[in-house]
């Protein structure tokens, strides 16, 4: 047997944190001496706080790690769980890079002292045929979803586009929502086609919008959408429908995001 001292030093662990395993009940000492409350511990409970430690440099809190523990040997359930906490860590990731990225722009604008000048413009839309699809998804992050789906279904049709073709997605809930949103993404094209599963050709009508066209990552579309409702309200126009965004150089073309091309669109009529 070994002492709680001896067990810390081969284990690595700190004898504060494996009182306070004991505490918890994750992990508890092979005997406690009765008259003394000496914690001695065996050999045989390394492997045990190996996985421990293992487990909580991966991210997983103690209540994780007292689920795991009885299930650490059945392959199959373990890597559910290794893979639930990574799809967790990759999410993490991609809203870290995305403050890195607010951040990196907001420096560079004040070592710049720029102003940014967005111009409003109100045009109208032609009636066009057009390949859409109307889906929830998670988060407006993951708009990417919505054209997958169009490309997948359409693939075999060797879809012609419109010139100039116009691929935009309309944002269809009543007020923001931080979960579950409803859009609709559409590509203009020539000619005609079947449904799909998910995909639908229409018709859709003429429409008078403002937009606002700006050059660069998505991180300035706040800025972009407060200048142009600005602009609608101090021009006497009010809003006529859902807002849109029209992709004209977007990821598909470019990996670069400082070459994107995209106008922010509202629907007006004059008050």
């Amino acid at each position: 047997m070994l002492k709680i001292g001896d067990f810390s030093k081969l284990s690595r662990v700190s004898i504060r944190m494996l009182r306070y395993y004991d505490e918890i009940g994750l992990l508890k000492p092979a005997e406690t001496d009765r008259f003394t409350d000496y914690r001695y511990y065996s050999e045989a409970q390394l492997p045990t706080v190996c996985r421990i430690t293992a487990l909580r440099d991966m991210g997983f809190g103690l209540a994780d790690v007292r689920a795991i523990l009885p299930i650490y040997d059945d392959r199959e359930r373990l890597d559910a769980f290794l893979a639930a906490r990574q799809a967790e860590l990759e999410r993490q990731r991609d809203d870290v890079a995305q403050r890195l990225r607010l951040l990196d722009t907001a420096r560079k604008r004040l070592r710049k002292e720029e102003t940014m000048n967005y111009d409003v413009t109100i045009k109208t839309l032609p009636e066009r045929y057009a390949a859409t699809v109307r889906m929830t998804i998670p988060r407006y992050q993951d708009e990417g979803m919505v054209w997958q789906v169009l490309c997948e279904e359409t693939d075999s049709m060797h879809l012609i586009p419109t010139d100039p073709c116009y691929c935009s997605v309309t944002f269809l809930d009543g007020e923001y929502k931080e979960k579950d949103v409803t859009v609709e993404a559409q590509k203009t094209v020539k000619g005609q086609y079947p449904d799909t599963e998910h995909v639908r050709f229409r018709t859709l009508p003429p429409l008078t919008y403002a937009g606002c066209t700006f050059k660069g990552g998505y991180e300035q579309i706040n800025d972009v959408t407060a200048a142009l409702t600005a602009w609608i309200e101090a021009n006497g126009y009010e809003y006529a429908g859902p807002m849109f965004d029209i992709y004209h150089v977007s990821p598909h073309e470019t990996s670069d995001p400082s070459e994107f091309v995209t106008e922010v669109c509202y629907p007006v009529r004059k008050k």
